[in-house]
């Protein structure tokens, strides 16, 4: 925890010293000038340009250039606002935008470009009307006595208290069926505390590291994370999670988490990604920029920022849909019963 606690203030300090630099410097109010100011915050702050680069095919540097090319001193607030966004939309991270009055730039290609493989209609379904609420968690015990489980978000909160009777609840179940899919992600911590229910031992599930320079490769040492085991109720049986790309940020990061555990099988597709830890900058027209300052990779140090690939592949069939089946739940169902029972 206290390893927690630094990197946060480490990284409190860090986004002031972003501020203060950009108090520091005087830019006029002018496209060309905002440009050069957004284009300056990503290539000295945000945590990925190598990466993407490499990844990619692009050069950042030959970035400025092309949207450079794109302004004229005429222009609207309104075109210079598209442009900057085409701009940062070459780095396709989720969290990167810019806010404005009149909108706030972001990239969704992460979900946008892929099926959707989730019907919240059918998923609703299998839920049925007499299901369990315990905080952000929704639950009922499937008629083949599968447990399963829906956690739409990690923004809502679930206390110690609703984990214990949840998990009690499912006791004599033969295995759970933890449904993330189109889960944005939201509080980390929310994220945590629910990994801490399946494992028994504490367990190495990543790294964390954070901008120390101006330079693309300015990096602290990276600082190992770990999952303790609850002091309350943990589960003892196969869990199997269902994943799709709009599982993003936090959600992410808890599949990668889950993925450490020897009972637990990540099935779906690959998820949305987003692993790095946002701040904000400004530029000088008083657009807000928010950027990916702090990398997150997995147990063998590899990077999860463009998702993270389930254990098994099991897409959503639409036409079954049509007929009110979740080909996605019957694959985690079928996968429990043949495996473990």
């Amino acid at each position: 925890m206290r390893n927690v606690f630094a990197f946060i203030l480490g990284a409190f300090f860090l986004s002031l010293a972003f501020g203060c630099q950009q108090g520091e410097d005087s830019y006029d109010d002018t496209p060309e000038t905002n440009l050069n100011a957004l284009w300056e915050i990503i290539d000295q702050h945000y945590c990925f340009v190598t990466y993407k680069e490499t990844e990619l095919g692009f050069k950042w540097s030959d970035i400025r250039q092309k949207y450079l090319a794109q302004l004229n001193p005429q222009m609207s607030k309104a075109q210079l606002f598209e442009v900057l966004c085409n701009m940062l939309a070459e780095l396709r991270d989720g969290h990167v935008n810019l806010f404005a009055s009149i909108d706030m730039g972001r990239n969704w290609s992460w979900k946008y470009d892929y099926p959707l493989n989730f019907d919240q209609e059918v998923r609703d379904a299998y839920l049925g009307k007499d299901y369990h609420i315990a905080g952000g968690l929704e639950y009922r015990i499937l008629e083949d006595n599968v447990a399963y489980v829906v956690y739409e978000s990690f923004s809502n909160a679930t206390g110690d208290g609703n984990l214990d009777d949840m998990l009690y609840t499912l006791r004599l179940c033969d295995g759970m069926i933890l449904d993330i899919r189109s889960n944005p992600g939201g509080d980390l911590t929310n994220a945590e505390h629910l990994c801490r229910r399946f494992t028994n031992q504490k367990t190495l599930v990543g790294y964390t590291s954070h901008k120390t320079g101006k330079g693309h490769d300015d990096f602290s040492t990276p600082m190992a994370e770990y999952i303790e085991p609850s002091k309350g109720i943990r589960w003892q049986k196969p869990c199997v999670v269902l994943t799709n790309r709009s599982c993003f940020s936090a959600a992410n990061t808890f599949v990668r988490n889950m993925s450490q555990f020897p009972l637990v099988t990540i099935m779906g597709d690959q998820t949305g990604g987003g692993s790095g830890m946002p701040f904000s900058s400004e530029i000088p027209i008083g657009w807000s920029v928010r950027f990916s300052a702090c990398p997150s990779f997995d147990a063998e140090m590899q990077h999860i920022e463009f998702g993270i690939a389930p254990d098994i592949y099991c897409p959503l069939d639409t036409e079954a849909a049509k007929a009110g089946v979740d080909t996605m739940i019957e694959g985690a169902r079928t996968f429990i019963k043949e495996r473990f029972r």
